[in-house]
């Protein structure tokens, strides 16, 4: 059984550096604001259409923060599709953080 403990653990270890390479995309205003976000919840790209530009301040930082929680959530869900796989298939409880 500690066998494997272990192997779960080294496991989820290989998982959790593969996560970098997992990159997401979060989309608003109808994808004129587009930011692409890793397994770490790193931005690594954002994206901004020159039509938004001419908008007002306000409703560009409310397009980015949106498009930003949106990338969030496609993370979250390929991160549980990641460690799905790991735990084979054992859904992990709402709300859990994979740890980094």
């Amino acid at each position: 059984m500690l066998k494997q403990a272990q192997e779960m653990q080294q496991q989820m270890m290989e998982a959790k550096n593969s996560l970098k390479n997992i990159v997401s995309e979060g989309m608003s205003g109808g994808g004129a604001v587009k930011i692409s976000m890793n397994g770490h919840y790193d931005i690594v790209k954002v994206e901004i259409s020159d039509e938004i530009l001419k908008e007002e301040k306000g409703v560009l930082e409310d397009l980015i923060a949106a498009a930003s929680n949106n990338a969030k959530k496609e993370v979250e869900i390929k991160t549980q599709e990641e460690m799905s796989k790991i735990t084979g298939g054992l859904k992990m409880p709402p709300g859990f953080k994979f740890p980094m």
